[in-house]
């Protein structure tokens, strides 16, 4: 017979190995771009286009 503790550490390796395909999965197949307003929390306004700018 099969106890209780088998059973949660099976449900948990099986939502562990679901979750890390879930995020191999998007990392692998999401689009790449952020040029379609996409709300990516990265604000590019304050980059200057041509410029490049060294901080010491």
């Amino acid at each position: 017979m099969v106890d209780f503790q088998t059973i949660i550490t099976v449900a948990l390796f099986l939502l562990a190995i679901f979750y890390m395909a879930r995020l191999v999965y998007k990392n692998l197949f999401t689009k790449k771009e952020c040029g379609n307003n996409c709300k990516c929390s990265v604000d590019f306004s304050a980059i200057e286009t041509g410029k490049i700018q060294k901080h010491l």
